[in-house]
């Protein structure tokens, strides 16, 4: 049965990655995120995938969202003025279910020409570009731009995003999802989680209470912030942490949720000092509010809760496989037999790095 009582602390997140690098159908996924149904209530839903086009897999996989014929237009004119096109093509849909109202729905695989890279790195000029796209050409929005990898997402149920999408022919070794209930943001195609930017993608539950902070912050790097929503802000946040200031990843979440100041003032002399230059540092980086999130890579699947841990986590392993999500019972739905089951303390992240090669 449907709910539609509105539960402000609702949200669905669950995430799996094969740290071998096996690849996994979306079925699986979608079987796990549809267990949370009554956290969303039809107003988002969305689904990040890795290694998903192999045959292009060094190629910018672009996920575009047009309102209309014009907008892509308007678009392709850009394209083809800053990227080489490799292919394009509609993304295919499955008609049926409560989908209702799409844009135009289209993929772009792109090269870029080295003369264009004179100055800075093909990241870097993918990332300025996506900023360009989102904030100057009026009804075409970036949903996904990394390689190999690519975000499914729209205005209805997960379950329903998952079998509008097929994703049940796409093969993945990480796997996100999200079942959103908007708590400050319109509920809108682009809107719905994940939101990416190069290979990063993140899907949460709660709210950034701290956004305008990280906006401006951001804003001073560079990063165009035009999709209305607080998540937004996560998802440039790991951009600019780990690939333009090269942190690992175990700093970048440490700055992004760093412990209270009475607790860094317990620790031993080498690690306080590090953890009092990441505060002062990357203060304006801190996410404040209750959230958990899942943030998904290229090489990996990292889970983070916030400082007091104010929205729940669960974690799971089976031999190589690690699971994340909401409620434990929707791990379980997908993998019964787990070897360990735990939620993360306040503040802590769960790190998946893959160990292998992608079959």
């Amino acid at each position: 049965m449907r709910c539609n009582t509105r539960i402000p602390s609702g949200c669905a997140i669950s995430g799996l990655m094969s740290e071998s690098g096996e690849r996994i159908d979306g079925s699986v996924i979608i079987k796990s995120i549809a267990l949370m149904h009554d956290r969303s209530n039809g107003l988002g839903g969305g689904f990040a995938a890795y290694s998903i086009y192999p045959r292009r897999s060094d190629k910018y996989a672009f996920h575009m969202m047009f309102d209309d014929a014009p907008a892509k237009e308007r678009f392709e004119e850009y394209l083809k003025e800053h990227f080489i096109i490799d292919k394009d093509e509609i993304i295919p849909t499955r008609p049926g279910g409560d989908i209702t109202d799409p844009p135009l729905l289209w993929r772009y695989f792109l090269d870029i020409e080295e003369k264009k890279m004179e100055f800075v790195s093909d990241r870097e000029y993918v990332v300025k570009k996506v900023m360009e796209i989102n904030s100057n050409i009026d009804g075409a929005f970036v949903s996904s731009s990394g390689k190999n990898m690519g975000a499914f997402k729209g205005v209805g149920y997960p379950e329903d995003i998952g079998n509008f999408f097929k994703l049940d022919e796409y093969k993945g070794y990480i796997w996100t999802s999200h079942g959103r209930f908007p708590t400050n943001t319109p509920g809108w195609w682009g809107g719905a989680h994940p939101f990416s930017l190069l290979d990063w993608s993140i899907v949460h539950n709660g709210e950034i209470s701290s956004y305008g902070i990280n906006k401006r912050y951001l804003e001073m790097f560079g990063y165009n912030l035009a999709l209305k929503t607080d998540t937004e802000v996560v998802a440039y946040l790991f951009d600019l942490l780990v690939r333009r200031h090269q942190l690992p990843i175990e700093l970048a979440v440490k700055a992004l949720s760093a412990p209270f100041w009475k607790n860094i003032d317990r620790m031993d002399p080498q690690t306080r000092e590090v953890m009092e230059a990441i505060r002062m540092v990357y203060g304006g980086g801190l996410l404040n509010g209750p959230f958990s999130i899942i943030l998904g890579h290229s090489r990996g699947m990292v889970g983070l809760n916030d400082r007091i841990k104010l929205r729940p986590m669960t974690c799971a392993r089976k031999d190589d496989m690690l699971y994340m999500a909401s409620e434990e019972s929707a791990i379980r739905e997908i993998q019964p037999d787990l070897d360990t089951v735990w939620s993360p303390k306040a503040g802590e992240a769960i790190i998946g790095t893959l160990n292998g090669e992608v079959e």
